[in-house]
């Protein structure tokens, strides 16, 4: 145990080890307290991320807060909102691609964001939950449990995955919306004492005997599937669970990878993806059975040296992105039968967060930036690259803004490891000014001449750091 700068953390779950006892550390010069490799995903060697040496891309103009200060101080504990000086007042004046504030509360790491309306929930390696509401501290409420590693929002609940293993559920009062109480934890206290009689209930996991509905290691994330009525989670464990949000029961447990999985997400119809450390990408086809569900592997769709750290789909359902320990981003097609599209090149160190909206994709790196693509078909354009955080980027979370003259405009949200939250304007068309940001384009398939810096992939090579 140490004590870094106030925040007591465990060295066991600072550095994580792949199956072949390989250390990944993250990059030596990152201005954070923390030992490496605590950016909370489970990575395998990858000498991309590992040392910095990465391949070397031109940087797009810097149209986000490079000159905003982070006004955080260790004695101050209250919210601080810093504004960019250069930003006017009027909304509709922000320019596209910019700094909007940042929140800091000083008590922590930031691990896992989710927005919904005019709210921002924050999770960090404190025992407390924060609210935002309009760049300003709303609300907060407090788990037992420390790290929270995942939140996801349903209606009136809100279900958060901690360090524990454990899923608890938060409901926002109806007299006093600034109230929140745990209605639950996943698995209930019902479930463990009426499984525990049954021996068959018991699996072997980290040399010692559990029960199957519980999850044996740190909970990575969360996804929900609304229209199922179902709750997925995956875990270090390497399995992802399957829970019925109307009773909180574990459906099924399935051993889906050989080492930790980073990733899941329930999409549209009876898909689900996993990305895990073991460096794969799996697709399970879900089928209701009587008892609840039962997931089969469908195909891999990556296998690789480096870790799968994030994914993430786009709304509707047609592009799956998929980030990785080396800095690149592989992408999928759905609607041409999972084809793989091509590789987005914009970070020199690991991938450790996706987000999709609109016609924009969101990754954020160990490298501390944030890549805006836009996409058109399957070419896919890094449009800005938003910069500010002193730390790892952990987490972000994307909501719909107003339309600035026809322009849609999207709030992105972004939690570091330097304990802070970014938020920043940005838009689905903006325009790109210079020829560093034409060569930055990454091309599909069929392209015929690939941009200058040799983004381009082939089929047969695009689980490597170079070509």
């Amino acid at each position: 145990m140490r004590d870094l700068g106030g925040t007591m953390l465990e060295e066991s779950d600072d550095i994580r080890k792949s199956k072949f006892e390989k250390t990944i550390h993250t990059d030596p010069n990152m201005s954070i307290t923390p030992p490496v490799g605590e950016d909370g995903s489970c990575h395998r060697q990858s000498s991309a991320s590992a040392n910095g040496s990465g391949p070397s891309y031109p940087e797009p103009n810097r149209s986000s807060g490079e000159g905003s200060p982070m006004m955080m101080s260790p004695w101050n504990q209250t919210f601080q909102l810093n504004k960019s000086p250069s930003l006017p007042s009027d909304d509709e004046d922000v320019p596209t691609n910019s700094l909007i504030g940042s929140l800091t509360r000083e008590e922590g790491h930031i691990y896992s964001l989710a927005a919904s309306e005019d709210l921002l929930y924050t999770g960090s390696d404190s025992k407390n939950i924060r609210v935002w509401k309009n760049l300003k501290e709303f609300t907060g409420f407090k788990s037992n449990s420390g790290l929270v590693k995942a939140i996801v929002i349903s209606g009136q609940k809100i279900y958060t995955g901690h360090q524990d293993g454990k899923i608890r559920v938060w409901k926002v009062s109806l007299k006093n919306p600034g109230v929140h109480k745990r209605a639950g934890t996943l698995p209930t206290l019902k479930e463990i004492l009426k499984s525990s009689i049954k021996p068959s209930n018991y699996i072997e996991s980290k040399r010692k005997r559990s029960l199957w509905i519980k999850h044996s290691d740190a909970l990575s994330c969360l996804s929900m599937n609304e229209e199922q009525g179902l709750l997925y989670s995956a875990s270090w464990d390497r399995t992802f669970k399957v829970w019925r949000t109307s009773d909180y029961k574990c459906l099924e447990s399935v051993h889906a990878h050989d080492d930790a999985v980073n990733s899941v997400i329930s999409s549209t119809g009876d898909i689900v993806f996993t990305g895990s450390a073991d460096g794969t990408v799996k697709v399970w086809k879900r089928e209701r059975v009587k008892k609840g569900t039962q997931h089969t592997l469908s195909q891999t769709l990556l296998q690789q040296e480096c870790a799968v750290t994030a994914l993430a789909i786009n709304n509707p359902a047609s592009v799956l992105y998929c980030g990785s320990s080396d800095g690149l981003v592989n992408f999928w097609e759905l609607e041409k039968n999972l084809a793989h599209g091509g590789v987005l090149k914009g970070h020199k160190l690991a991938v450790l967060c996706l987000e999709a909206a609109g016609n924009l994709v969101f990754s954020g790196s160990a490298d501390k930036t944030i890549c805006v693509w836009g996409r058109e078909s399957n070419i896919h354009t890094c449009l800005s690259v938003l910069t500010g955080h002193t730390g790892p980027v952990k987490c972000l979370a994307v909501e719909k803004d107003q339309e600035v003259m026809n322009e849609q405009r999207w709030k992105l949200y972004s939690g570091s490891l330097d304990k802070s939250v970014k938020v920043w304007s940005v838009s689905g068309h903006a325009q790109i000014e210079s020829t560093q940001q034409n060569q930055q384009q990454v091309v599909g398939y069929g392209k015929e001449s690939p941009p200058s810096d040799g983004s381009y992939s082939s089929g047969s090579n695009y689980g490597s750091a170079e070509n």
